[in-house]
Formats: structure tokens, C-alpha cells, sequence
């Protein structure tokens, strides 16, 4: 198969539109529906460096692609980690693939969390869902450089306890001092103790000082819109927050035109804006 997978892709890292052939090295189960690829590039050359936010095209042979973010650590660029849900035709095929198979992979692409801004900020990350998979790097990159910033506060929300994204990674990051994580979930049962109701009501429980804060925001559309709501509420800007808009992308560098949104493309325009910019596209009916 990796001949074929090689002469069907041309196997040219050079050209954006080819694909990389790539090796699954580990799979893990993070929900029912939801799985964490580990890969490693086939043909043991270097990765492409990638930045917080950014995602890759990944094909499925015989299948087809589909985008996803790139959910592991910026500063291990020996592996590339892809947390993917179960939603489609390709996106279950990349779900059933095991230890030895290949994937094709293209990218990184898109813009990425601006982390060199938020130098000297309180930052608050503001997720929903698998969400949390493209502000996992950003999460890592703050780890890995704590004394950049200043008060960081991670708000989650889940539509119950067994579809928390990453939970013993959390369970972790609750063991750093400076780090604040909150988690709720939308309903529960008897074993859940912790917060119910939607993440936006996790807001304004935060400790951060919003006139020297940034927030990172990721997840359904609805969450976004009522998310940025509630920052504006606890005291930023619009240009304080920043979105990623991830959508119908289909090529990854703006040649097919299936994830245009008003004058722009998601896919190399995006996917990680400024509100500022996005706003306009969260008030256009239709875009």
C-alpha cells in the first residue's frame, strides 16, 4: 500500500496541494465518538514546524480529506498529534485506522494564536467540546513558557462527563498553581460533583485582571457567539479576543472556494481571528 500510496500522491512535501505520507505510530480513545491520532512522517524526514492554531489536511486513502487542527505540543516536532470526532465519511475512516497504517497529510496551514502578543497578558482560554483539540497547543506553548504570562484561566465545557476532552490532562493541569481550570458540563449524573450549566457561566468566576487579559476562543458556533458575549460583560474588548472560525475548508490554501466567508477564506485568511474581524461574520445572516 505505500507504493501506492506514494505514486497515487506523488509523495512531494513541496507542493501544497500532495500530501506527506504519513505512519500512525499510537491511537487513543478520548470519547465515544471522539479519537487522538500520534504520526510519524514515513519517509523519517523532519516536520514542517507548526504554530498553535494551525490545522492540516489529512487524507484517508480511498476516502477522501477532511481539515483538522493539530492538537499536540509545538515543541515536539517529531510527532504530529490530531484529535479527531467521528462526524463523516472520512472522518470515520481516519477514526478506524490502527498502529502501521498510513494517512496522507498536508499542511500546516492557517494563521495561529498570535502567542508572541500575549507576552506580559492574563489569558483566558474559553472552550467547548473537541474545541479544546486547537487551544491544547496553546496551553502547551504557555506551559512551556510560563514566565511570559502573567494569570492564565482555562474555562471548559462538556455536554456531559464522559465527553470531557483530554480529562486526565486536565486533572493535570489543575496540579499547576498558575494555571486556573474550570470545567462544567450541561448535564450530569450523580457521580458528576462539579459544576453544571453552560462554560460561559464560568466566566465571570475567573480570576483575571480584564483590562490587561486576551482570550482565546474555540468550539460550536453558538458557544462562540454567547462566549464573546459574556467576555465583553466581564470587561474586554473585542480586540482583546481572538476566535477560530474552522469551517467547510476543503484544499487549505484558498483555490476551491468552499469555505469562503464574505471576502475571505477560511482556510489561509483563518482559521484564528481577532474578533474584531470576525465580529462582522458572526452578525451576517446567511454568511
Amino acid at each position: 500500500m505505500e507504493n501506492i500510496l506514494k505514486s497515487e500522491m506523488g509523495f512531494q512535501p513541496t507542493q501544497p496541494m500532495l500530501p506527506t505520507l504519513f505512519t500512525v505510530d499510537s491511537k487513543i480513545q478520548e470519547t465515544h465518538d471522539t479519537w487522538s491520532l500520534f504520526l510519524n512522517n514515513s519517509n523519517g524526514n523532519s516536520l514542517q514546524e507548526f504554530s498553535p492554531g494551525q490545522f492540516n489536511m489529512l487524507y484517508a486513502y480511498g476516502v477522501g480529506e477532511v481539515p483538522i487542527s493539530i492538537s499536540g505540543n509545538c515543541q515536539n516536532q517529531n510527532s504530529l498529534v490530531h484529535t479527531i470526532r467521528n462526524v463523516g465519511m472520512v472522518s470515520n475512516a481516519l477514526c478506524g485506522l490502527n498502529q502501521g497504517d498510513q494517512v496522507g497529510v498536508r499542511g500546516p496551514f492557517g494563521t495561529s494564536w498570535p502567542m508572541e502578543k500575549f507576552k506580559g497578558k492574563d489569558v483566558i482560554i474559553v472552550s467547548g467540546g473537541i474545541g479544546l483539540a486547537p487551544l491544547r497547543p496553546a496551553v502547551y506553548h504557555i506551559l512551556n513558557n510560563r514566565d511570559d504570562y502573567n494569570h492564565v484561566a482555562l474555562a471548559y465545557g462538556a455536554r456531559a462527563p464522559e465527553e470531557i476532552l483530554y480529562p486526565k490532562q486536565i486533572m493535570e493541569w489543575r496540579s499547576h498553581l498558575d494555571l486556573q481550570v474550570r470545567v462544567t458540563v450541561d448535564s450530569s449524573d450523580q457521580k458528576w460533583h462539579g459544576q453544571v450549566g453552560v462554560v460561559t457561566t464560568l466566566i465571570p468566576r475567573l480570576n483575571i485582571d480584564p483590562d490587561n487579559a486576551v482570550a482565546l476562543v474555540c468550539g460550536p458556533e453558538v458557544m462562540i457567539r454567547f462566549g464573546v458575549r459574556e467576555l465583553i460583560k466581564y470587561g474586554l474588548d473585542t480586540d482583546q479576543i481572538w476566535v477560530s472560525m474552522e469551517r467547510n475548508m476543503k484544499c487549505g490554501i484558498g483555490l476551491c472556494g468552499h469555505c469562503q466567508l464574505g471576502p475571505d477564506f477560511i482556510c489561509k485568511d483563518g482559521a484564528v481571528y481577532n474578533y474584531v474581524k470576525a465580529e462582522r461574520f458572526f452578525k451576517t445572516k446567511e454568511l
